[in-house]
């Protein structure tokens, strides 16, 4: 056994050298022969295929038996012997070689040897196949790599040509496209340059045309000059980095120059040849100021066409060109100096002359000369439309400029009025009728002229109210009245019994009235009513009849201060009325206060002044309206009160002063008044009245009323 192990090591040395040759193919990084990854797969599967078949060199006795029987047709039994040599015999048999016998080594060695070829030769078949099978595979492979080389050779040689062919073309296409953007760029510069020229080209072009004795303003021509005159000196501006800069500048603003003197020149001509032409016209030939006036804008209305084109171009150009704004200015100067030349005199000629007419109507010559004035600043307003755009403070500066000579002539007549009612109506016309109503609704023609009307306006309120102060003390403050204005309630009582009396004559009138009838009781009402007009605060109703309802039974401050205020309330400021109408009321309360003290003391002394002065003598007793009866009723309804309301009074001075000091202090005053009182009236009744009287009149005696107040106390 140990020979044969002996014979078999040279076969696994080779086998092993065979091993690591092959190992070579595929070592990395250095790889004699490298495999793609099909071919390490296909290999890997051969490795596995073969490393799960037996060795025979390394299997037992037994597996090489047992191999040797599977790979003859032989069928073993199923029973496996017990002993060695039942198992040798059976394969001897199975191999042929029962008869046979191997006594010596060397005929195990034969045996084995040719055993082993046997079975070489029959486990090699497969592989061997497999191997023949795999060459032809490698041939074809081989060929077909081949075919493959031979066309990536070509296909290289078809790249080197083609990036050959690719760079020449590429080459020449930047190249041409580097002469076409040269080309470009140096027409781009051409025109760059021809277009810079252009404007510097121009000037020789403008200045022979300006120069030209043929030239006007209104050619067709001169517009589009004008506009590349511009657009030159722009152009030329915002480039100063250019040679000869200042040179062509200086020379362009010559040109400039020229052009804003000819247009100039032809606007201040045309406006002063139309008002030579109106100043040098017969003044006869105009028969009233009506027509000079409409002759005045009919011309220059009729010559704004001419100048207005031209006028335009000037204002478009004004915000970007200092020079066209400056020629704007003069032309309005111009404009404003001949109508203030034309206008002045005949303004100031025309409010004299409504002056004259309306010199004692103050109203009237304030309505016709604001009403002249509006017309005036409308019409200047449209006709200066007619020859501008663009709006200026020049023409309102115009316009206050003749609204003062109206307010010079107004201005004398108003501080000299004294009556009340004209200034209160000339605050309501300047106030309502023009500053209200005209203003407002056009305020943008009318705002030079407003602003006159308020400094008139401001003018007639500050004389109001100095005539309001003077009224007020004069008239109210001052007021001494007569004896007939301090009869009270007389005169009432009077014009009651004659209201009375007239309804009984009414009803006694047939129900039908003659025309004549009804026409003079509307005469006579409307009468009444016209002069009680200027110291009424509201129209008498027409179904009235009662004297007493008119205001002349008032006491006349009362009547007068209502008058006043009424006049002021929609003529000045809030805050100036409220101090005059304070003011006002305060003198009115200290007349009413005058009065009734003076009636107290002319009525309990009345009837006794009568009597001295040889009238009738009367008695208190003898008038209606003192029978013991109502004096009766007035001592009771008197004592009555104090007895119902003292108590509630003390009760609300304790609550809110919770001082009996304090309360005592303060209830004095008026502890003593009603005492005071209440002895005036019994000396009153022993004088008067019979002891019968003064029986039925049953005043509480001081003892009652001590009594009263001492426990309200």
């Amino acid at each position: 056994m140990a020979e044969a192990a002996l014979l078999l090591l040279p076969e696994a040395a080779a086998e092993r050298d065979a091993r690591e040759k092959l190992a070579l193919w595929d070592r990395r990084p250095d790889t004699t022969a490298p495999l793609t990854d099909r071919q390490t797969d296909s290999v890997l599967e051969l490795k596995a295929a073969a490393e799960n078949l037996p060795v025979p060199s390394e299997l037992p006795i037994e597996d090489l038996c047992s191999l040797t029987s599977q790979s003859l047709p032989i069928e073993l039994t199923s029973v496996v012997p017990e002993s060695t040599e039942d198992i040798l015999l059976k394969g001897f048999t199975s191999l042929g070689m029962e008869e046979e016998r191997i006594e010596t080594a060397q005929q195990f060695f034969s045996w084995f040897a040719k055993l082993q070829t046997q079975m070489d030769q029959d486990e090699g078949t497969k592989y061997r196949q497999m191997r023949d099978y795999l060459s032809g595979f490698q041939e074809q492979c081989d060929a077909i790599l081949n075919d493959v080389n031979s066309a990536l050779q070509h296909l290289e040689s078809l790249q080197k040509q083609y990036l050959f062919v690719s760079n020449k073309t590429g080459t020449l296409h930047e190249a041409c496209e580097q002469l076409l953007k040269e080309q470009s760029e140096l027409v781009d510069l051409a025109e760059n340059i021809q277009q810079k020229l252009s404007y510097f080209n121009e000037l020789e072009t403008i200045n022979t045309k300006l120069n030209s004795p043929t030239l006007s303003v209104n050619s067709d021509g001169f517009i589009p000059m004008l506009a590349k005159l511009d657009d030159c000196i722009t152009y030329i501006s915002s480039h100063p980095n250019f040679k000869d800069y200042p040179v062509y500048l200086l020379k362009f603003k010559q040109c400039l120059s020229k052009a804003l003197h000819l247009m100039k020149t032809y606007t201040v001509n045309t406006l002063q040849t139309l008002t030579n032409q109106l100043l040098k016209r017969d003044p006869s030939s105009v028969p009233n100021a009506d027509n000079a006036f409409t002759l005045f804008y009919v011309k220059f209305r009729a010559a704004a066409p001419k100048v207005r084109t031209l006028i335009e171009q000037i204002e478009l150009r004004s915000e970007k060109i200092p020079e066209y704004q400056q020629l704007l200015n003069d032309i309005h100067q111009c404009y404003l100096d001949q109508r203030e030349l034309l206008l002045g005199p005949s303004i100031a000629c025309t409010v004299a002359e409504l002056t004259s007419q309306n010199n004692r109507d103050h109203c009237a010559l304030v309505r016709s000369g604001c009403a002249f004035m509006v017309h005036v600043c409308q019409d200047e307003h449209q006709l200066y439309n007619e020859f501008f755009t663009k709006p200026t403070s020049k023409l309102d500066e115009l316009l206050e400029k003749l609204c003062v000579s109206l307010y010079d002539v107004f201005r004398p007549l108003i501080i000299h009025v004294i009556h009340l009612e004209t200034l209160s109506e000339l605050c309501g016309i300047l106030k309502n009728e023009v500053l209200e109503d005209h203003v407002q609704n056009n305020a943008e023609q009318l705002g030079a002229f407003a602003a006159g009307v308020k400094q008139m306006l401001e003018d007639v309120q500050e004389r109001l109210v100095y005539r309001t102060h003077i009224y007020i003390q004069t008239d109210i403050t001052g007021y001494k009245p007569a004896p007939g204005d301090l009869a009270y309630p007389d005169k009432l009582v009077m014009m009651e019994q004659i209201a009375q009396s007239l309804k009984d004559e009414q009803k006694k009138v047939p129900s039908e009235a003659s025309f004549s009838d009804v026409h003079l009781e509307e005469g006579e009402s409307n009468s009444l009513t016209k002069s009680g007009s200027t110291e009424s605060l509201n129209p008498r109703p027409q179904t009235t009849i009662s004297p007493a309802d008119l205001h002349g039974m008032w006491y006349p401050t009362v009547r007068r201060t209502l008058v006043c205020l009424s006049k002021l309330y929609r003529c000045i400021d809030r805050a100036v009325f409220q101090g005059l109408s304070q003011e006002a009321l305060s003198a009115c309360i200290q007349s009413l206060l005058g009065a009734s003290e003076s009636i107290s003391k002319n009525k309990v002394s009345a009837l006794k002044t009568m009597a001295s002065q040889g009238g009738p003598k009367y008695t208190l007793s003898q008038q209606p309206w003192a029978q013991p009866a109502k004096v009766s009723d007035l001592a009771a309804t008197a004592y009555k009160t104090l007895k119902t309301k003292l108590p509630v009074t003390l009760r609300s001075m304790s609550l809110y002063l919770c001082n009996k000091d304090t309360e005592f202090i303060l209830f004095k005053p008026v502890r003593n008044n009603i005492q005071q009182v209440f002895q005036k009236f019994h000396a009153l009744l022993k004088e008067e009245f019979s002891p019968e009287d003064i029986q039925i009149i049953a005043c509480p005696s001081m003892e009652q009323l001590s009594l009263l107040l001492s426990v309200s106390k």
